[in-house]
């Protein structure tokens, strides 16, 4: 029963990737291309987490966290970049 839930999982966090890839090459304004970026990276990390789920493996989890730390950090260097000009101060 878990397989098929994982299964149907995976099939929604694949459509939420396209969706926001497609945010991400549409999107009008920078700010809507920073948020379909953080919600890229939130989605690859659910992918992530479903993939240890269905391997049995504790190192996808590793990688999801790692993904998570990057991924802040760099929303975070770009919206200070589009608040102030530049990231350094």
């Amino acid at each position: 029963m878990l397989d098929y839930a994982v299964n149907i999982a995976f099939v929604m966090v694949c459509a939420a990737l396209l969706l926001s890839l497609a945010r991400l090459l549409k999107g009008p304004d920078v700010p809507d291309r920073i948020l379909a970026l953080d919600t890229l990276y939130i989605n690859s990390i659910a992918l992530l987490i479903l993939l240890g789920i269905n391997l049995h493996s504790t190192l996808y989890y590793e990688a999801a966290l790692l993904i998570a730390l990057m991924g802040f950090m760099g929303t975070l260097a770009l919206s200070k970049y589009l608040l102030r000009g530049d990231i350094m101060e």
